[in-house]
């Protein structure tokens, strides 16, 4: 018996090791190593850089930091180790606050507010005329994708997260696709070899390839990097105060983006200024106004596939709430990294931090509500 033991474990650690020597396999050791993803994670891949140009330093309210946040606020962040939490009111920096060791200069991992920044890309790409109409199809960008049910998918598809591709989105898992794509050394290969789950349009149903696709549209059409790109029409223009990074699949490789932008509160609320000015920064439109438009609201016709009611909270790669009669556009990633857009209130709320809510409201995480009410208090009270 102890023999049979034996010699079946000596097999299966053969058999591991001839496994994760597979190229493609590699992704596993990285995972097992660093296991859940952190928003310094920008120290363990290779990046590129999305250079800033002139810094144009963001203007500083009379009423700079003059409201105390209550013990239950910093409790609250305390909770969910909040880093970094910021409100700019009236193009003016209102409020902002720094824990654990970060500070206005700290890097942090974007996650999922990456996907976005793409959708703002694809806009300058369509401002820029290399794109005509987001109903063209992937298959005129990607030649992979010119066979079969996947020659269907068109770019409002890939916005709209209604491709309906075979990306699982578990970040639970060591062996799922989305793993696959954090750690993993070839992102192309992945969602190259994605196939059709049917017919898509039909439903919301929020997975990373869509975004990563998007971004091969991106380098296809302007023979750039994406980060190449993203500095010529955003941050340059915006006047980042900072160099961005975005993490790479391998050295000199593809940008992950449907993760994995890194830099910090202050430049983040450039992002969010620029969709409250309808796209304009400084007079000049970076992104179409009209496409903005559409891109911070529900994509009304299709079906929301978690929820099973009609899609109320996504557009193109954004995300919506009406929350107290805010019309409220919103970025946000897996750890609780937000940007929060009001027209109404003329405001813009970023929050970074470590943890964020499993709790969800309609959809959304329960303290997306929190941060909201937490700019809104401090907006109201330094009014008076």
């Amino acid at each position: 018996m102890k023999r049979g033991l034996k010699i079946f474990g000596i097999v299966a650690l053969i058999g591991l090791t001839v496994y994760l020597a597979i190229p493609r396999n590699h992704y596993i050791v990285r995972a097992l190593i660093h296991q859940l993803p952190n928003i310094d994670d920008y120290k363990i891949f290779e990046n590129r850089t999305i250079a800033m140009g002139e810094p144009q330093p963001w203007k500083v309210s009379d009423k700079y930091n003059s409201i105390n946040l209550s013990a239950d606020q910093l409790a609250y962040f305390s909770a969910y180790n909040t880093v970094a939490y910021l409100v700019v009111k009236d193009t003016t920096l209102l409020s902002e606050t720094y824990r654990g060791g970060y500070d206005k200069d700290s890097y942090s991992n974007s996650f999922s507010m990456s996907k976005s920044i793409v959708s703002l890309l694809i806009g300058c790409a369509i401002q820029d005329g290399l794109i005509k109409d987001i109903n063209q199809p992937l298959s005129d960008f990607i030649p992979e994708y010119k066979e079969g049910e996947r020659s269907k998918i068109t770019l409002r598809n890939l916005l709209s997260m209604s491709s309906n591709l075979s990306w699982d989105e578990s970040y639970s898992s060591l062996f799922s696709i989305t793993t696959q794509a954090y750690y993993g050394n070839d992102v192309k290969r992945i969602v190259y070899n994605l196939h059709s789950l049917g017919e898509a349009g039909k439903y919301f149903d929020y997975r990373g390839s869509d975004p990563q696709l998007l971004a091969l549209v991106i380098e296809s059409v302007t023979s750039k990097s994406l980060s190449e790109y993203a500095s010529e029409k955003l941050w340059i223009p915006l006047g980042a105060e900072h160099d961005a990074l975005w993490n790479l699949d391998r050295k000199n490789g593809t940008e992950k983006a449907s993760c994995c932008f890194n830099s910090n509160a202050r430049d983040f609320a450039r992002i969010g200024q620029l969709v409250l000015n309808g796209g304009k920064w400084n007079g000049k439109q970076l992104v179409p106004e009209l496409y903005l438009k559409e891109a911070t609201a529900p994509v009304a016709e299709l079906i929301d596939k978690e929820l099973n009611t009609p899609n109320r909270r996504y557009g193109y790669q954004w995300w919506y709430l009406n929350y107290k009669n805010y019309s409220i556009k919103y970025a946000r990633g897996i750890l609780g990294q937000y940007i929060f857009v009001i027209p109404e209130l003329n405001a813009v709320i970023v929050r970074f931090g470590h943890k964020r809510s499993d709790v969800k409201i309609d959809g959304h995480p329960e303290d997306v509500y929190k941060y909201i009410d937490f700019g809104v208090d401090i907006i109201d009270r330094s009014s008076k």
